[in-house]
This record gives structure tokens, C-alpha cells and sequence, in this order.
């Protein structure tokens, strides 16, 4: 029999702040496989996530299979955004949310993650980071910082991960990306740029794969998941007229849960799936195949 193992395994999930997201169910879904799990949670909400943790506010959504709690080895403050400290503007270093949490750029983390677990800490990374300052406007209304900033965090952090952390990891580590189909499809209402800074990041994995995969034998897939209204994706502002469609039109009519995309993040990071890589998956209950509403009423 099959199964998804991943004890001995330690896996890291960048982009953890609630348990609404596909990161945590991710996280969850890593956990039941047998994998140690850490999180990297945005500075600003660093110290609110501890804190529901901590209070049981988050216990319902915690519950493993065996009746367990999902426990995180470490919470490790991370804003994806820099690399070194030295890059970090005076504003933000100085910003009550930011100036007591210690190092949160990339450097810190690999720091950190090293001295927690030695010189090969790692063997799972997953990149649930995204942000759009611009996120409602559409694209020929938004301004060059609100593209450059979507970019930068949705897409070039990936980049910026893979070189840091593979040195982290033993040969065989994997990373996974998380994309929307708005890097491949018009989807209105998703803008400032975030819709380029998804095909970017589709883009990456694919020569990051080639790169890293030569010089570190790592792997590097990314899901391109349907919508889930979030709480980051609230930020949107259509997002459930977003999932209401896709209900409406996909091949599988039933809603896409969190724990779909958990279950096909723990499968691409296992051996299971040892000769994928460079690969991006859809898990949508197939809406990407369609080409027209299936929903008459709509044209």
C-alpha cells in the first residue's frame, strides 16, 4: 500500500498567520504526513499568531486525524520581501511591529533555521507568500512601486528562497510554490500587478527547477490553487463572487477546500512524487480546462 511519508522530515512554511489559508492547511496536511513543521509569519502578525496559539484559539482547526494537536517546531518572524537587514528602510525598521522581533530578512531566517538544526535543517519549503499593495486596481491604473511591490514579494521571493535555503537542505529537499490562474488567464478584479507576478513565479519554478535541481538536486513544483476565500484574499475585494463562479462552471461542482491543496502540496513533497519537478499543478476541480461558462445564464 501507498502511503505519504515524510517522518524525519522537516518542512518549512513561509506564509502562516491564521489557520484560513492554504498555507496551514499545508502545514496541517505535512504534519499528518509525519513531517516536523515551522512556519515564517509576517513580522506585523508575528506575535497576534503566538498569541491565538497560545490562548487555544486555533485548537479546533489544529485537531491531526489522531486527535493530536498540530504543534510548529518554530514561528519564525519573516518578511520575504528582503534579504539582508541592510536592505530593510529606516521606517520600517524603526516601526513598533517590526523593531523587537530580531532578524526577519532572509539572512536571518537561514541563521536561524541553522542554528535551531544544524547545517541541514531542511527538506521541505513551501512558498505561501503573496502581497499586492495595489491588489483592486486594475492593471493600467496601478503604479510602478505597487507592480515592482507585488513582484518582489509574490515572485522574486521565490528566487531569493531557493538560493538561500537550498545550501540548507540535504539532497532530495523540495521546494513548492503556490500560484492562481491569473498568471496563465484573464481573471478581473485580480490587479496591480499580482497577475504578472504570478506568471513570473510560474515562470521561475520551471528554471529554478533546471538550476537548483543541477547544482543542489533539489525539486520545485508549484500548485496553481482555485480560489478560497481567505483572510489574505479578502483583500481582493470579489473573492466570492471569484469562488462562486468556479463552483458554478468547473468540472467538479463541489467547493475546493483547504485540505485539497494540502493533500497535493504532501504529495509533491514526498517520494511519491520523486520524479516531478519543474511542474506546475492545477487543483481547481478543473476549472483551468474549461474554455466557457458552463453556466448559460452567464453569457
Amino acid at each position: 500500500m501507498l502511503t505519504i511519508d515524510l517522518k524525519g522530515k522537516h518542512a518549512l512554511v513561509a506564509g502562516v498567520a491564521d489557520d484560513k489559508g492554504y498555507g496551514f492547511a499545508i502545514a496541517k496536511a505535512l504534519a499528518e504526513a509525519g513531517a516536523r513543521v515551522s512556519v515564517g509569519t509576517w513580522p506585523p502578525t508575528w506575535n497576534i499568531f503566538k498569541m491565538l496559539l497560545n490562548r487555544g484559539k486555533l485548537d479546533a482547526s489544529r485537531r491531526l486525524a489522531d486527535g493530536e494537536l498540530l504543534e510548529f517546531d518554530h514561528i519564525y518572524p519573516l518578511d520575504a520581501a528582503f534579504d539582508t537587514m541592510a536592505e530593510v528602510p529606516e521606517e520600517i525598521k524603526t516601526n513598533k511591529r517590526y523593531k523587537d522581533v530580531g532578524d526577519y530578512t532572509l539572512e536571518g531566517l537561514a541563521k536561524r533555521l541553522q542554528k535551531d538544526g544544524g547545517d541541514t535543517p531542511l527538506d521541505i519549503v513551501v512558498h505561501s507568500l503573496a502581497n499586492g499593495p495595489e491588489v483592486q486596481k486594475p492593471l493600467l491604473e496601478t503604479s510602478r512601486s505597487g507592480y515592482l511591490a507585488a513582484v518582489n514579494v509574490s515572485a522574486y521571493s521565490l528566487v531569493a528562497m531557493v538560493r538561500r535555503l537550498s545550501p540548507l537542505m540535504a539532497p532530495g529537499g523540495n521546494f513548492l510554490a503556490l500560484s492562481y490562474l491569473a498568471g496563465q488567464r484573464v481573471i478581473p478584479g485580480y490587479g496591480g500587478g499580482m497577475s504578472s507576478a504570478k506568471a513570473a513565479l510560474e515562470s521561475d519554478v520551471r528554471v529554478l527547477a533546471h538550476e537548483a535541481g543541477r547544482r543542489h538536486q533539489v525539486r520545485i513544483n508549484c500548485i496553481s490553487a482555485g480560489p478560497l476565500a481567505s483572510r489574505a484574499a479578502s483583500a481582493i475585494g470579489s473573492i466570492d463572487r471569484m469562488v462562486a463562479y468556479v463552483s458554478r462552471n468547473a468540472p467538479l461542482g463541489d467547493a475546493l477546500s483547504a485540505a485539497e491543496v494540502g493533500q497535493a502540496a504532501a504529495f509533491l513533497c514526498s517520494p511519491l512524487a520523486s520524479g516531478i519537478t519543474g511542474t506546475v499543478v492545477y487543483v481547481d476541480k478543473g476549472f483551468h480546462a474549461m474554455g466557457m461558462p458552463r453556466d448559460q445564464s452567464l453569457l
